[in-house]
């Protein structure tokens, strides 16, 4: 049995829960898993107007849409019974609010993840799959540092828990191309309007991830996932300069750039996992799987043991993974549905 077979097993007949499912991540990981036979997908929120949008886009009613936020408990454990699998998506995810708003993204993406773990264990899921960032490691700014303590409480939670009970682990990705507020349909937006772009820093670099592939990396950390793991997906990166110079080409644009510096919360490169933790990470080809560090409260081994591979590895990050030139940056531009359907609008493709 191949590994779509085995998916499609395992959530035939089964009831999901994606909190946040009203995102860019949910609308289309409930496209995922609509042709896979489950029983009921639910869609855990707070925003009405989405959740109506795509209850009459969709017109299913296999898909049941939950009001609520993860910061009040008791909306989380209406939505949460009966269910077999929960995504959990839901968080503040832009730096700049969470700069202003730093108790905001707390409550949300530390407290109410908390909510949603403790509730996935209390109504018995089978499985919890939390969605974090790149940002989360050597966190500069309050969004990162805010998914950095929902990964590590999500793995305090599966420390204390056995073979047969809930199986918690977590997936780290970098930017998803074309994601509401990031800086592709930015970029297309001013080129458009033949406005000047706004780029920050030339070599600062980002890694790039279509959202397909995010999917996948939810679904294989789904299938693969054991108590605690942290799975992050290999993937390319580029510099924002080379990202706006290939947008230009593409809409034959002659824009000029303007260079606005770094803004607050901002690192140069991004890094997607440490070198402490490739240290004790398994190489699975397309992912790797982090393994949850299971020490005990024996505080001891957190002051008397080491690990002397961790000195001779580096942290993985969008400055040392594959680079792309501005021709790769294209291509990879192309295969997105998002940015022909622009290209089309504007009479470039």
């Amino acid at each position: 049995m191949n590994d779509k077979e085995k998916i499609r097993q395992l959530f035939s007949g089964s009831t999901v829960l994606i909190t946040g499912g009203t995102g860019s991540f949910g609308n289309e990981f409930l496209q995922y898993l609509r042709p896979l036979g489950c029983h009921e997908v639910r869609i855990f929120s707070r925003d009405e107007l989405k959740q109506e949008q795509m209850r009459v886009a969709l017109g299913d009613d296999g898909v049941k849409f939950y009001i609520g936020d993860v910061r009040d408990r008791a909306g989380v454990d209406s939505a949460m019974c009966g269910v077999d699998y929960v995504f959990h998506a839901a968080a503040l995810k832009q730096v700049p609010s969470c700069e202003f708003f730093p108790m905001q993204a707390v409550m949300t993406n530390i407290t109410g993840s908390h909510n949603v773990i403790e509730s996935a264990i209390a109504h018995g899921v089978k499985r919890l799959t939390c969605l974090s960032t790149d940002k989360a490691v050597y966190p500069v700014n309050a969004m990162g540092m805010t998914k950095a303590l929902m990964e590590k409480v999500l793995q305090a939670a599966a420390r204390g828990l056995g073979d047969k009970q809930s199986v918690l682990s977590s997936v780290r990705y970098g930017n998803v191309m074309c994601s509401r507020g990031s800086v592709i349909p930015l970029f297309i937006r001013q080129i458009r309007a033949h406005e000047p772009l706004t780029l920050t820093v030339p070599e600062m670099t980002r890694f790039l991830l279509p959202l397909p592939e995010a999917i996948e990396l939810v679904a294989f950390a789904f299938q693969h996932g054991r108590q605690g793991d942290l799975f992050v997906r290999k993937a390319p990166a580029c510099t924002v300069a080379h990202l706006a110079q290939a947008l230009k080409n593409l809409f034959h644009s002659d824009v000029p750039v303007n260079i606005i510096g770094m803004r607050h919360g901002e690192k140069i490169y991004e890094t997607l996992a440490t070198r402490e933790e490739l240290s004790k990470s398994e190489d699975m080809g397309d992912y790797y799987r982090v393994n949850m560090d299971d020490r005990d409260l024996n505080y001891g081994k957190y002051f008397t043991e080491g690990n002397a591979t961790e000195s001779v590895l580096d942290d993985y990050t969008s400055h040392n993974t594959e680079q792309l030139n501005v021709a790769a940056v294209e291509k990879l531009l192309l295969a997105l549905p998002e940015v022909r359907a622009e290209l089309k609008a504007a009479g470039c493709l």
